[in-house]
């Protein structure tokens, strides 16, 4: 670690020395790590750092120049969340130490989930687990319901369809492609919008040992949106076709069961649960054609998916 770096860490935790400990994973592409740093002389007994680099090598073409590009703002935008929004502890998310940012590198100290008692990791889930995520997410759309997300993506999710055009012509699907505008358009003119994580996959939550608690971690794609693509992506994250064909309708009645006693007084619920429903199912059409661009053969493009979006072109006429 470099010392520049050392002293913004020791500053900003107070602490007199730091040892480097586990690097817990390399971020996407492998535009840096994060790592557990422990800490001694201060009251905080470790942080965790992501320390971003970006590569030095030229873009080889124009879609992979967008590529890079795109990852360059998210990471401006999660260190502009870290340092400028708060949620409630219905939504926890890490508290920010300091971020910094020089030439081609960016640091954002975080504290330490772990020490905070969301140390486990899971891979799969049961029905608690579950609910435990879409009590987070109510409350955190509820939390930011029609706040205007200055500094962040103006439309969250890393497959916004405006960041993605390289994914859309690749697609084979003519009729999602002929629709995808249409499916964007009609998430975006929701009357009621919100702040979305953008990446709210099972692999983002950290949970409490008894699972009932959560909190969630990279904030890189979170921007304005409908709540419910936050809730068809963390759903199609951790259940497979067979799951969700059973399990959504009622998953879905205990989101809005936590949404509703957790948004402003004066809003319209009825007429946002009525709204959000029917985005449900163009939440999930829409990442299904991220997917199909992206990846045509990746295991999340499935029956289950393929009704909803079948469901929703037939009501556009497509």
């Amino acid at each position: 670690m470099k010392p520049e770096h050392t002293d913004v860490i020791l500053r900003a935790c107070g602490a007199t020395s730091l040892r480097v400990g586990a690097k817990l994973k390399t971020l996407w592409s492998g535009y840096g790590d994060l790592v557990r740093l422990h800490l001694e002389g201060c009251d905080r007994p470790s942080v965790v750092v992501k320390h971003i680099k970006f590569p030095q090598h030229a873009a080889a073409d124009a879609a992979t120049h967008r590529s890079h590009m795109r990852k360059v703002r998210s990471y401006e935008v999660e260190t502009y969340w870290y340092q400028n929004y708060a949620t409630n502890p219905k939504c926890k998310i890490p508290a920010c130490m300091a971020a910094y940012s020089h030439g081609d590198e960016m640091l954002i100290v975080l504290e330490d989930l772990n020490v905070a008692g969301y140390d486990q990791i899971r891979t799969s889930v049961n029905d608690v687990e579950i609910r435990a995520c879409l009590s987070w997410l109510a409350h955190f759309h509820a939390h930011f319901l029609g706040v205007a997300p200055q500094g962040l993506w103006p439309m969250g999710t890393y497959w916004h369809l405006e960041t993605r055009p390289d994914e859309l012509e690749a697609m084979k699907d003519a009729r999602l492609k002929a629709a995808a505008g249409a499916v964007d358009a009609a998430l975006n003119g929701c009357c009621f919008l919100t702040v979305v994580h953008g990446d709210a996959k099972l692999a983002n939550f950290c949970f409490s040992s008894d699972g009932r608690d959560v909190a969630a971690v990279d904030f890189q794609y979170v921007g304005g949106g409908c709540g419910m693509k936050d809730v068809a992506y963390f759903l199609g994250s951790c259940m497979d076709e067979r799951e969700c064909e059973k399990k959504v309708p009622k998953l879905l009645d205990y989101y809005f069961a936590e949404l509703k006693p957790a948004v402003k007084a004066g809003t319209d619920f009825a007429a946002l649960e009525k709204e959000w429903r029917e985005m449900f199912a163009f939440a999930w059409t829409d990442f299904r054609r991220f997917l199909l661009g992206w990846m045509p053969g990746h295991r999340k493009i499935d029956r289950y998916n393929e009704k909803l979006a079948n469901e929703v072109l037939d009501k556009l006429k497509l």
